[in-house]
């Protein structure tokens, strides 16, 4: 059986000035930070427990990459981020588009999506 992780993609770059300038990007001005994955999983003080808890629970491998950190990692890509793959033996396929997650406006609707997606990635 082929090794699955789901890879979650923010739409920001890593590294502490960029953390620093999303940080009170979302404070200053919410609705025109362009992450809506960040926007919605993470508090001022870092990961939500709520959306940690549920990832932890999911029953497969999950990781969490900035968009600079997704290129070095598997190349330059054509995807719009944020979004989601499913990396299963290095072969990546979207799972979750960045429409997708934009569309979602609270942590809740985010997990039923995700959810949605793992139990239907064979069917």
């Amino acid at each position: 059986m082929a090794k699955r992780t789901l890879v979650f993609v923010y739409n920001a770059d890593s590294g502490l000035m960029n953390e620093m300038k999303d940080y009170f990007h979302k404070i200053v001005s919410p609705s025109t930070y362009g992450c809506n994955l960040c926007a919605l999983t993470y508090s001022n003080t870092g990961m939500k427990s709520d959306w940690k808890s549920f990832v932890d629970d999911l029953g497969l491998p999950v990781k969490f990459l900035h968009k600079d950190e997704f290129r070095q990692t598997y190349g330059k890509m054509e995807a719009s981020f944020p979004c989601a793959f499913m990396d299963e033996d290095g072969e990546l396929s979207l799972l979750i588009t960045s429409d997708e997650i934009n569309q979602k406006t609270d942590l809740e609707d985010l997990k039923n999506l995700v959810k949605d997606k793992v139990e239907n990635m064979d069917n």
